[in-house]
């Protein structure tokens, strides 16, 4: 696969209230891609937890880091990574949510709902601060 330039890129402040933005910006973005509107819901849902993961735990709530968004559109793809200034995550040590004894626990949804709303969820391996999220078109 090429790498290609990002159809857009967007940096925020580590601030939850941003997650609007960043949404709506990439919402917009697919938009005029013409992405069909289911499409688009799911990469809105998987985007908004990949923001809220990276400003929550990736760059501990600290809004002086920020959180950057890139997206790339690829033949019968779209490709969203979102980088955080933390020390990265190894997503195999996350707890299945849907284990009986994690059923109470707060953590591991958001990992399961980006896994569960798009083809494909990768750490860049040269980089695991770097989430990566896939989309087959359709």
């Amino acid at each position: 696969m090429a790498v290609l330039e990002p159809e857009a890129f967007l940096a925020v402040a580590s601030r939850f209230e941003n997650i609007e933005l960043v949404q709506a910006v990439v919402d917009d973005l697919l938009v005029r891609l013409r992405l069909g509107e289911e499409d688009r819901h799911w990469i809105g849902l998987a985007v908004r937890e990949a923001v809220a993961n990276a400003i929550k735990h990736g760059n501990g709530g600290d809004p002086e880091k920020q959180v950057e968004v890139e997206v790339h559109l690829e033949e019968d793809e779209v490709v969203v990574s979102v980088c955080d200034e933390g020390s990265g995550f190894d997503p195999s040590t996350v707890a299945n949510p849907l284990l009986p004894e994690n059923l109470l626990r707060p953590g591991g949804r958001g990992i399961f709902y980006m896994k569960s709303l798009m083809d494909r969820v990768e750490r860049v391996p040269s980089r695991s601060n770097v989430v990566r999220l896939t989309l087959h078109r359709a």
